[in-house]
């Protein structure tokens, strides 16, 4: 398209073809599903599918509470982001290759393909707890500020409630627990 074509267009473009909408939670959902799929269907060893277990139960949480986190959110992005890219692509690139030479093959610092991914699926499992922890703790700290509201509003003989300090998520990837 020319210059002059752009110029005399009589129409504005499509939604269609300015950009995809975004994923919508049954998409997500279906996504993490997928992902489930390929892991059992790809005979992944056993490591490899507990951390894509943790992951996808983290999200599946996440997902019926992303609009608290905003529509242009970051963290929103990456839960997104993480369902419907960055977990399924770790996954094919992985499954992709020939089990013995994946799991055994140094291929990179050293590390097998297989170790690659489990430390990628951990940093996945991290950051996705992040912001489960981060989510919930949004949410207690407005039930504390209801209960302050409440206590100066009916009586002022509640002791003051203060909420307690984040604490670390775990590092282990044993952990099955929300991070």
């Amino acid at each position: 398209m020319g210059l002059f074509d752009w110029l005399s267009k009589d129409k504005e473009p499509e939604p269609s073809e300015l950009a995809a909408p975004p994923p919508t939670p049954v998409d997500i959902e279906r996504a993490l599903v997928r992902a489930e799929r390929m892991v059992m269907e790809g005979n992944a060893p056993s490591p490899v599918l507990a951390r894509v277990l943790r992951i996808t139960t983290v999200v599946k949480a996440i997902v019926p509470r992303l609009s608290s986190l905003g529509l242009d959110s970051q963290d929103a992005y990456t839960v997104v982001a993480t369902a419907t890219d960055y977990l399924p692509e770790s996954l094919a690139s992985y499954l992709a290759l020939p089990r013995d030479w994946a799991d055994t093959r140094p291929v990179a610092n050293g590390k097998s393909s297989l170790l690659l991914l489990v430390d990628q699926l951990d940093l996945l499992s991290l950051t996705i707890g992040r912001m489960y922890d981060a989510i919930n703790r949004r949410d207690a700290a407005a039930l504390v500020a209801q209960g302050a509201f409440l206590d100066a509003k009916f009586g002022g003989r509640m002791r003051p409630v203060v909420l307690d300090q984040t604490t670390r998520s775990s590092n282990n990837p044993l952990d099955l627990g929300p991070a």
